[in-house]
Parts: C-alpha cells; structure tokens; sequence
C-alpha cells in the first residue's frame, strides 16, 4: 500500500514514519522546500523522542520518502492524508481551514484510480463532508472516498501513542473506505487495539470532545488545588483518593500552572464555537478556557508574592526553569511560560530562563528580555526566587545545597509539586507549591529559622 501525507510538520512527520515503520511506503510532502530539504539531510526540526532513529531506519529502508511535488506522488498513492494545521483563527478561535480544504483541491486534480483520502487533522464537525464537496466538484470523474482519521499523539509520547493507542477512530462511511482502513491498521488490530468506526462527524466530534474533557480535568483540580490551599487541604492526596475512584481515573489530576501547547488551547477554542454555531453552548468549556487564561497570569502574581509583594519584587531577579508547556518537547505553543515571562518583566522583575530544548522557540516567542542561560544553574545565579514551571527530568533533583549557595534568597515556587517541601524546608528555603499551603504572601511552609 502507498500513503501520502501532505504535510511534514509534527501530526505528518510522526504518522508518515510510523505507518512506515508498519511497511507501507510513505512518502511526505510539504510546501517548506527548507522543511524537505532539511528531512532529505536528515535533519529533524522537531523534537521528538526517538523521531529521529525511526525516520532515520525507514528511509535507510526505501519506505519512508520525502517531496514537495504533490501532483507527481499522489496519482499513485493509494491512500493520502491531510495532516496540515488548522490554527485558531484571529478573532473568533475557530479553526482556519483554509489550508486543508487547499489540499483537497489540489488532491482532486491529481486523483488516478480509487483513492481514499483521509483528513488527520484536527477539524471541526463537518469539515470531512466539505472535503468530499471539493474533491467531487473539482474532479467528478474521481473515484475517492473521504474518511475521518483522528489522532491522539501526546507531545514527547507520540511514537508510543501511535504504536500502543487506546484506541483508533476511524469515521468511514462506505464499505470499501472501511475495508481500506481495516487493512491499514491491521498491525494494530492484532495486538487488539480497538477500531472504532463510525462516520465522518461523529469522529471529528470525538477528537474535540476528548481533548475538552482532558482540560477540563485539568482545569478542574487547578481550581481544587486553591480551594486546598484556602483550607490546608494537600492537594495531591486529595488527588490520590479521587483518581482511585474507576469512574474517575488518576490522569491529568495534577495541579499546575495551566495547559498549553498544540492541541488542548486551540480544540477548546474551536469547539466553543461548533457549540454557538449550531445553537447548543457549551457553557463547561466555554469557562474552562476563560479559567485557563486567567490561570497563567495569577502564576506570575504567585511569584510576585514570593517576593514580598509588587513594590519589593520590582529589581529583584527570578529563574524561570522550563519553558515548553510540556517536558519532551521543543513546542512553546500557548505555553504558560509566555504568559507568566512577560507578566513578570512587566512588573520590574529581571528574568533568567532555561529549557532543555525549547530555548531556540522561546527566544523567538519572548524576545531579547529575559537573559536566555544555558543550563539551570547559571540560570538560578544570583536570583531572588527560583520558579520551576515545566517538569523536566532534570529539574527534579537539582543539587539543594548548590542552589541554596547561589540564590540571594533561597525561594521556590514550585508550579509542577516536584519537591517536598517539608525537605525543602530542612533545605532552608521558603517554599511554595500548588494545592500544598500558598496563603497569599504568607507561606504556610516557612524556611528553616522561621520555624524554629
């Protein structure tokens, strides 16, 4: 079987070599002439565990090919993908299609024989049907079938996802796309893997219901985690006993400084407006957004606090460690860092970074404010405050007595709970975590000598 996957970006680039990996051959195209230029090389412009070794295996194979020339690949393909973005689009956060409905088009007119076109991207209710009104108008003599493909790819976790998922949903609406799907997937159907078939909305529907689900958890124990911190309540145990509940589950039950990257901010966004435009508002994500934005911003006051308040943190200088919105991943998309960075320059403070891999995308989200170090330690030299945004492998045992040595005061605020803090109390550091007994500008974990 031959694929194409228009698109070469990070939804593309992941599939493609993955269904390689299966032994279809598969060819990726991309408009970015640089882009394939640069996978030609071998160059990976993302950062993806162990992205690099697969493309690397496939193409050294023969099945995993790359191109800019749509019109020369697709007339043999038996299968095409769209995996191209579908931003949110400026002023009402509804997914701009203008990108996918350009491939179809381009598709229709170099069809050759039964093909079965398949949108991977994530797209609002009724964007395959649109697809299906393209092609046939542009080519009515085509033989095609449209297909929903959803994809469920975690950042950092995506070659896993794709090989082990729990589960792939697949909006076919014709027996023989059906049958070609089934034969696609047929590796992972026998380790098991449930197919899920259904039709073209219903799949599209799922992939944005899943993902405001996911926020919604998430925004869900943010807002628990300060009810803790009002009361003395841990906010992490709580989450232990509500996780163990089946029903409920123990994923994204972890308190911090909100969601961010590619998938959770712009789904939310676009599936508020499917709710206006068809009459059915969804109130519950329409406030897990709003809630999610304000978050962000009410992290930088934390640390504004730990300072001692507006008028003493203006001059002091703070380290920022972690920067992506995720570890395992370059992506800076809707980070908190690029809200809580210039939160804090705008209130006087001098900040100092460091992200493990996503220092290049941040110099060129932020700007030349902050002072830009190349490893955590020379990023926490002579600061005031340490504030740990992104749970990075490598922050999570940082050497106590080398940074309580370097800071001027030894202040954390933890944003991701990886420290104890009665252990950062025997450390001597006036220590803040989420959900564990922030008090406004009284920290209920004191440093060493308060204590005493």
């Amino acid at each position: 079987m031959k694929i194409v996957m228009i698109g070469a970006g990070y939804v593309g680039l992941v599939t493609g070599a993955c269904f390689s990996e299966f032994g279809f051959d598969v060819t990726c195209v991309d408009v970015d002439a640089a882009k394939i230029d640069g996978l030609l090389r071998g160059d990976i412009q993302i950062y993806e565990p162990g992205l690099d070794t697969l493309v690397a295996n496939n193409r050294k194979a023969g099945r995993l090919h790359f191109s800019t020339q749509l019109a020369e690949v697709v007339p043999t393909a038996d299968m095409v993908f769209i995996a191209v973005g579908t931003p949110s689009r400026r002023g009402d956060g509804h997914a701009d299609l203008h990108y996918v409905y350009a491939a179809a088009e381009q598709v229709a007119k170099a069809l050759d024989g039964y093909t079965v076109v398949v949108t991977k991207s994530t797209v609002p209710v009724g964007t395959g049907r649109e697809v299906r009104r393209i092609i046939a108008e542009t080519r009515p003599d085509a033989e095609f079938d449209v297909v929903s493909n959803p994809e469920f790819l975690r950042e950092g976790a995506a070659i896993d996802d794709f090989m082990h998922p729990d589960r792939v949903v697949i909006g076919a609406e014709s027996d023989r796309s059906r049958e070609v799907m089934q034969s696609l997937y047929r590796p992972l159907s026998l380790r098991e893997v449930p197919l899920v078939f259904t039709d073209m909305v219903t799949a599209e529907l799922t992939k944005y219901a899943a993902n405001a689900f996911l926020a919604t958890k998430i925004t869900f124990i943010n807002e628990i985690a300060d009810l803790c911190e009002k009361t003395g309540a841990d906010v992490q145990r709580l989450a232990k006993g509500m996780g163990l509940d089946g029903r409920i589950g123990g994923k994204f039950l972890h308190p911090g400084p909100g969601y961010g990257g590619s998938c959770f901010p712009k789904d939310t966004l676009a599936l508020i407006y499917s709710g206006r435009q068809y009459g059915s508002p969804l109130r519950i994500v329409e406030a897990v957004a709003d809630i999610n934005d304000r978050r962000k911003i009410a992290m930088a006051d934390r640390v504004i606090d730990a300072l001692g308040g507006p008028d003493v943190a203006r001059g002091k200088a703070v380290a920022v460690l972690g920067l992506t919105f995720k570890p395992n991943t370059d992506d800076m998309r809707d980070s908190p860092s690029l809200a809580i960075i210039p939160a804090l320059m705008g209130a006087g403070v001098k900040v100092r970074v460091y992200d493990p891999q996503g220092m290049e995308n941040a110099k060129a989200e932020i700007g030349v404010g902050p002072f830009y170090a190349s490893s955590a330690y020379e990023a926490i030299e002579g600061t005031d405050c340490l504030a740990l945004v992104t749970e990075w492998n490598e922050f999570r045992a940082l050497q106590l007595e080398r940074v309580f040595g370097m800071m001027n005061k030894p202040v954390m605020v933890d944003m991701r709970n990886i420290y104890n803090p009665e252990e950062m109390r025997s450390a001597g550091f006036t220590y803040y975590g989420i959900g564990r007994g922030y008090k406004g500008t009284t920290p209920v974990i004191q440093t060493a000598e308060a204590a005493e």
